[in-house]
């Protein structure tokens, strides 16, 4: 399968980090194939986020895929326990919160090296931090490091040329430098959704540690004004 350009996977959520990869990985010339997880999320504006920067990025595909984990439950993000709200700053990665999604990453990249291989792209970008990041083990540089030698074990183009590969460009960012990564590529975050627990009308919480961090990143930038709009 040729194409003008080399293709790339791109796990879209429609939060900030998985913009700037998008972003980042548009930058490098790849041709974007856009894979969103409808998993069951108490906040799905982010589902529509992510349609809007598919949108305004020009990916070649946008696929929305349901995967039902609350069958699972076993974080808030998928059930009825309370999200976390208003932890200090310096506590907030000191340990794995409730908002923890059972192997989540492990899942979101299984479905997008399946959804690489159909489409011929070697490349899956993941928008995964291990500065600025709420305690989660699936977004340590361990994690990446595994998987990557996986997908070279478990695919065709593994096999073949051992040249697949998993990107994690923000994995040694923390959430002010990715902003100013992705204002240089022309990232429009009012177009992004970050908040774990949206209030019914549909604004940010600001409460959660989600909300926290990318307000606590944008006034370390001073664009205030692209945080969500809360209640």
């Amino acid at each position: 399968m040729q194409t003008t350009n080399p293709r790339a996977v791109v796990l879209l959520s429609g939060g900030l980090d998985s913009a700037t990869v998008a972003a980042i990985a548009k930058n490098e010339g790849r041709e974007l194939f856009a894979l969103t997880i409808d998993y069951g999320q108490r906040h799905k504006q982010e589902i529509e986020a992510a349609k809007k920067v598919a949108e305004h990025l020009g990916i070649a595909q946008h696929l929305i895929m349901p995967v039902n984990l609350r069958l699972f439950g076993g974080s808030s993000l998928t059930s009825d326990m309370e999200v976390p709200k208003n932890v200090p700053a310096e506590l907030i990665g000191q340990h794995i919160p409730n908002t923890y999604v059972p192997a989540r990453n492990t899942i979101f990249l299984a479905l997008a090296l399946a959804y690489a291989e159909s489409v011929g792209a070697d490349r899956i970008y993941i928008g995964i931090s291990s500065v600025d990041y709420s305690g989660y083990p699936d977004c340590r540089p361990e994690f990446l490091q595994a998987f990557n030698a996986l997908a070279n074990l478990a695919t065709k183009l593994g096999v073949e040329s051992s040249s697949f590969s998993i990107e994690a460009p923000l994995l040694s960012l923390s959430k002010r430098e990715t902003i100013l990564r992705g204002l240089e590529l022309g990232v429009d975050y009012s177009l992004t959704f970050t908040c774990y627990d949206p209030l019914p009308g549909g604004e940010s919480c600001g409460c959660c540690e989600s909300c926290l961090l990318r307000s606590e990143a944008f006034r370390g930038v001073g664009t205030l004004s692209l945080v969500e709009p809360v209640a």
